[in-house]
C-alpha cells in the first residue's frame, strides 16, 4: 500500500483510493485530523499507542463497502492532529471526540458506532460511558482498562507478560522516556512492533516509515507518553471506576489476540456490559487490525450489522 505523505484537507488518501479523503476540524481549540470514506451509518475508529489512524487502513475499505461512513480519527497528540501540552486524560479526549461528532453532524440521524484499539480502547470506553447517547454499538480491542482491569499478580512477571506490560511503568516516568527515545524513534517503534506482534512482518519498512513520521513530529513522543501519565493518575483511575459502576448499556464487542490480551478484555467487561460479545483471534498478537484484518472484519462486520 502506498504511503500517504501529508494530511491536507480534502486530499485523497493514497493507497485507499478516491473514496477516502483527509479531513481537519478544530474543536475545543484543538485541530483534529481524520480520514473519512463511505456512506451510511457513521463508524468512528480510534487508534492506540504508538500509532495513528493508519492502523485501520487494512479494514477501512471493507467497512465502507459494507455500508458504513468510516471516520478514522487521530485524537489529540496522535498522528497529524494537534499536540497540545495538556489534556490527555480520557475525559478530555472523549469530550474532544464528542465535539468532533457534533461538528461533523454524525449523530444527526441517531447514535453512531465506535471502535477503539489499545489506548483508543481507553478513549472509546470513556466516550461510550460519558456520552452513551452518542454510541449505538461499541467495539474494544486489545486494551487493559486502567482502574477496571484486574492488576497483574504480585511477583516477577514471566518473560511473555513482561514484554506485554513493561511499557505501562516506563511510559509514566517523567522526562526519561523522551530522553532515551529522542533520535532513536524508528528503532524504538520497530522493537515494539516486533516484540508485541505475532506477525511482525506486516510492519514493513514502509509502514514503519509512516509511524516514525508521526511519532517524530514536534511533541509526538511527549504526547504519546502523556496518555499513560494521565491515564494512571488517581483522578483518572477514579473516573474509570465510576464509569464501570455506571456500566455500558449498548452492545459491546471485545476482541483480543490469542497471543496477547486473549479473553482478558471480555472478562473485564462482563460485569459492566450486559450485551457483551467477545472473541479471541487465533495466532494473533496485539496489533489485530494489521496482523489479522480478515479475522477482525469477520467479527466486526456482523456485530455492526446488528439491529
Amino acid at each position: 500500500m502506498e504511503l500517504y505523505a501529508t494530511a491536507t484537507q480534502g486530499d485523497t488518501v493514497h493507497g485507499l483510493g478516491p473514496a477516502f479523503r483527509h479531513g481537519m476540524a478544530t474543536v475545543r481549540g484543538v485541530r483534529l485530523h481524520y480520514v473519512e470514506g463511505g456512506h451510511g451509518r457513521p463508524l468512528l475508529l480510534i487508534p492506540g499507542w504508538p500509532q495513528s489512524w493508519y492502523a485501520w487502513r487494512d479494514v477501512m475499505p471493507a467497512l465502507a463497502a459494507a455500508g458504513h461512513r468510516v471516520i478514522a480519527v487521530d485524537p489529540r497528540g496522535m498522528g497529524d492532529s494537534d499536540h497540545p501540552p495538556t489534556g490527555y486524560d480520557t475525559a478530555t479526549v472523549a469530550a474532544d471526540l464528542h465535539a468532533l461528532v457534533q461538528h461533523l453532524g454524525l449523530t444527526d440521524d441517531g447514535p453512531i458506532d465506535v471502535v477503539g484499539h489499545d489506548v483508543g480502547g481507553w478513549i472509546a470506553f470513556a466516550y461510550a460511558a460519558d456520552w452513551p447517547a452518542d454510541v449505538r454499538r461499541l467495539g474494544l480491542m486489545e486494551a487493559a482498562l486502567l482502574g477496571v482491569s484486574p492488576p497483574p499478580p504480585a511477583g516477577i512477571p514471566s518473560d511473555a507478560v513482561n514484554v506485554r506490560t513493561w511499557h505501562f511503568a516506563f511510559n509514566r516516568l517523567p522526562d526519561l522516556p523522551e530522553m532515551l527515545v529522542a533520535g532513536r524513534e524508528r528503532e524504538y517503534l520497530g522493537w515494539l512492533f516486533a516484540q508485541r506482534a505475532a506477525k511482525p512482518w506486516v510492519f514493513t519498512p514502509q509502514v514503519l516509515d509512516e509511524y516514525t513520521r508521526v511519532y517524530t513530529q514536534p511533541g509526538g513522543a511527549r504526547t504519546a507518553f502523556a496518555y499513560y501519565r494521565a491515564g494512571a493518575s488517581e483522578e483518572a483511575l477514579a473516573q474509570n471506576r465510576q464509569r464501570a459502576a455506571r456500566g455500558l448499556p449498548m452492545p459491546v464487542l471485545a476482541i483480543g489476540g490469542e497471543l496477547s490480551v486473549g479473553a482478558a478484555l471480555k472478562d473485564t467487561l462482563r460485569p459492566l456490559a450486559p450485551q457483551l460479545q467477545g472473541e479471541v483471534i487465533p495466532a494473533c498478537g496485539h496489533f489485530v487490525m494489521e496482523e489479522c484484518p480478515d479475522a477482525v472484519l469477520a467479527q466486526l462486520l456482523p456485530f455492526l450489522a446488528g439491529a
